[in-house]
């Protein structure tokens, strides 16, 4: 089993990013909150940088008529060719439902979205969303279920990110030229402001925010994320990802023979085909 999140206020893991003025503290920072309107939206960012781990935050995304707002949860580094793991929920017209992309950057190449359905409507309560990293894969999950995984097959010449330190961020902003039915839905900006919720700010990585340690995470092996339990997932666990990708997946690069006629080499090993 993975490790539990141990809830810490805000302030221990996390700085704002930008436009802090559009941030809310509650409890003290156990809660805090994103604000979008039509002056600006908000980031904040992790303290320290990362090399593998297990990153989590609980999200409460904005309700009612969300359309061309976009959510987003996910690690970065800081290079030109970066590495990146990706969660964005894109906003919908009310009563329509939200939209969750993945996709995996590594050495500055994506291209690799999915977009599924989520089984909740994730306005309503506090829902969990995590990234399991390590040498062998990177999965990403919605409440213990694997919604995604991608496995490192650097032996096939598919670059995986393994050597890049990663921040971890979020951010509430607006995207109305793209991220609703295309960029047909625009921000309804008579509904602002736009809040997201946020709660339990655990970083369980191996920190990695000098040079030194940043070797010692590369070579360590030892953390529980590297145990051979780690290194693919279960039956149960495929079977609870095949069920999301049968029942919710409403688009998956891999199975899209007009931009890849050929299926990318990591489909297979991912079992996406």
């Amino acid at each position: 089993m993975m490790r539990r999140p141990v809830d810490v206020p805000f302030q221990k893991n996390y700085v704002p990013s930008w436009a802090n003025d559009h941030m809310k503290y509650i409890n003290g920072g156990a809660e805090i909150q994103l604000l979008l309107d039509k002056y600006s939206g908000t980031g904040f960012q992790s303290k320290g940088s990362y090399l593998f781990g297990h990153f989590s935050m609980r999200i409460k995304m904005v309700g009612g008529d969300s359309a061309g707002v976009v959510t987003a949860f996910y690690l970065s580094s800081q290079n030109l060719e970066h590495d990146e793991i990706d969660f964005e929920f894109l906003g919908n017209r009310t009563g329509q439902p939200y939209i969750l992309q993945t996709n995996v950057y590594a050495g500055g190449k994506g291209e690799r979205e999915q977009r599924i359905y989520l089984w909740f409507d994730p306005s309503k309560d506090y829902h969990t969303y995590s990234t399991l990293w390590n040498m062998h894969q990177i999965v990403f999950f919605v409440d213990d279920v694997p919604i995604r995984i991608f496995k490192n097959c650097n032996d096939l010449g598919v670059r995986y990110p393994f050597s890049q330190t990663m921040k971890i961020y979020s951010s509430l902003w607006d995207a109305d030229d793209w991220a609703t039915r295309g960029g047909l839905e625009k921000t309804d900006w008579t509904k602002a402001p736009f809040i997201a919720s946020y709660t339990s700010f655990h970083v369980d990585g191996c920190d990695a925010s000098t040079r030194q340690s940043a070797m010692v995470c590369s070579i360590r092996g030892g953390m529980w994320w590297d145990q051979k339990a780690f290194q693919d997932l279960d039956g149960e666990q495929y079977r609870r990802l095949q069920w999301v990708r049968e029942k919710y997946t409403i688009y998956n690069y891999c199975t899209d023979k007009s931009r890849y006629p050929n299926a990318p080499p990591e489909c297979a090993r991912d079992r996406d085909m």
